[in-house]
């Protein structure tokens, strides 16, 4: 099954993620990670993208889409895959469509994560962060324990302020995107509120996957 994952930091996305791989054994393909992984790995690609990434400069689309497919035809993405963070745009949705039936594939499903604006900046600005082992406490939600509650952190743009900016520039960029694919009906609004237990079964519920 080859799904895509839509929704901003603080649905619980990156859980479900895990929850997802888990269950149904493909792997969780973020754009980011991959570009850089490409990158990192020196392959014809990657080295196509780091001139650009060095300079601070946006990956060209045809050049994303390329890598993104180079990397879901290997062994593990047979099966199916995760994407998280691409497409976009519209025209990047359009190109990675053409670009999956060249290769006789098509995406069958796109999740997008729902939560009210309000409650994640609520989940956001309690996050606090082990600078040590990286694990997420929350102030309210899920607080550290006793012995390492001196060293935890907060994100400088973990504040409301900037939050807020982030979420409307994501509805700005997502909303078109959401349209397209409601429009070719591949998207499922999945309430992202409750235990990720219970989202996790909405999931399956709506893509018709017993949980």
């Amino acid at each position: 099954m080859r799904i895509l994952l839509i929704g901003p930091p603080g649905t619980g996305k990156g859980t479900q993620a895990s929850l997802i791989q888990k269950k149904m054994g493909i792997p969780h393909i973020s754009s980011g990670d991959m570009l850089r992984e490409a990158v990192n790995k020196k392959t014809s690609l990657g080295k196509q993208a780091d001139r650009y990434m060095s300079q601070g400069s946006l990956v060209p689309d045809d050049l994303v889409i390329e890598i993104i497919i180079d990397r879901i035809s290997q062994p593990d993405a047979r099966e199916g895959f995760l994407l998280d963070g691409f497409p976009r745009t519209v025209p990047q949705a359009q190109a990675l469509d053409k670009a999956l039936k060249q290769s006789k594939l098509e995406i069958d499903h796109v999740l997008q994560i729902f939560v009210p604006d309000e409650q994640i900046i609520i989940r956001a600005t309690g996050r606090l962060i082990d600078p040590l082992t990286n694990k997420i406490y929350h102030k309210k939600f899920k607080p550290p324990p006793v012995e390492i509650a001196d060293r935890v952190i907060q994100r400088n743009d973990d504040t409301e302020e900037t939050l807020k900016k982030r979420l409307a520039k994501f509805h700005a960029d997502t909303g078109p995107i959401l349209k397209y694919y409601d429009g070719i009906d591949l998207l499922y609004k999945i309430p992202g509120m409750g235990k990720p237990e219970e989202v996790e079964s909405r999931i399956y519920k709506e893509i018709g996957i017993s949980s």
